[in-house]
């Protein structure tokens, strides 16, 4: 099953997050596992258990999530040293 990872927006002042609770719960719909990381969604008053509540899997760190997820989702590029950490041919 291919997995989907939303992490948290490191970016100064970024208040979005590059998926909903909404948007989860379709791709669960469409077979995807979904790995949030922890807190992902509270700039933009989204709640880890909203989340889970779609179907997401909540994941520690950005580390976490990365490693396992086929896709990784970001409004803005990962950051160098998150790069380092993305699961190989992601």
């Amino acid at each position: 099953m291919t997995s989907v990872f939303i992490p948290v927006e490191q970016r100064e002042g970024e208040t979005r997050v590059s998926a909903t609770p909404t948007t989860v719960k379709k791709l669960v719909q469409f077979g995807f596992t979904v790995l949030v990381e922890k807190g992902a969604g509270l700039k933009a008053s989204i709640t880890d258990e909203d989340y889970q509540n779609s179907g997401a899997q909540i994941k520690a760190s950005f580390a976490e999530g990365a490693s396992q997820a086929d896709i990784t989702t970001m409004i803005n590029p990962p950051a160098l040293d998150q790069v380092t950490q993305l699961k190989e041919g992601s």
